[in-house]
C-alpha cells in the first residue's frame, strides 16, 4: 500500500493528540495542529520542502501563541484559597471564643472544625468568613 504525504501528516496529527491525552501537555495539541498544516499544504500539492515548512511555522507559531496568551493571562489562586475549587471560601462561621494560639472550635457544616485567625490583629468572638482550607482546617477572617 502506497501512502501519500498527508496520509502521513494525519498519522503524526493524530499520534500527537493521543499523547496530549496521555500526558496533558497542551503544547502537543499545538505541534498537532502544525501537522495538520502540513497535511493540509500536501493536499494543496506542495512539496515536501513547503509542507515541512509550512508544518513548523505553524507548530512554532501556535506554540508560541499559546505561550504568550497563558504568560498574560492572570493566575489563579492557589486550591486551598480558590473558590472555584473550593466552595466553602466566602462561607461565614460563628467563633465563640479564640484560644491562646489564635484557634478556636467552630461549628460547620454538621461538625467541629478547628479555625485559625488569617488576619492580623486581636482574635474577637463572633461572625467570621472562611478564606481558606487547608485539611481540616479553617482560615477565618472578621467579616464585614
Amino acid at each position: 500500500m502506497d501512502w501519500n504525504a498527508s496520509t502521513w501528516w494525519w498519522l503524526a496529527a493524530g499520534t500527537l493528540t493521543a499523547a496530549e491525552l496521555l500526558s496533558g501537555t497542551f503544547y502537543l495539541l499545538m505541534l498537532a495542529l502544525g501537522c495538520v498544516a502540513g497535511a493540509l499544504a500536501a493536499h494543496g500539492g506542495a512539496g515536501v520542502v513547503p509542507q515541512l515548512v509550512v508544518a513548523a511555522l505553524a507548530g512554532a507559531g501556535c506554540t508560541a501563541a499559546w505561550h504568550v496568551r497563558r504568560a498574560r493571562s492572570p493566575r489563579s489562586a492557589p486550591v486551598e484559597r480558590n473558590r472555584d475549587a473550593n466552595i466553602d471560601i466566602g462561607e461565614t462561621v460563628f467563633v465563640p471564643a479564640w484560644d491562646a494560639d489564635r484557634s478556636a472550635r467552630v461549628q460547620y457544616r454538621g461538625s467541629t472544625w478547628t479555625a485559625r485567625l488569617a488576619a492580623d490583629g486581636e482574635p474577637a468572638a463572633g461572625r467570621h468568613v472562611i478564606v481558606a482550607v487547608q485539611g481540616n482546617h479553617l482560615d477565618v477572617e472578621p467579616a464585614r
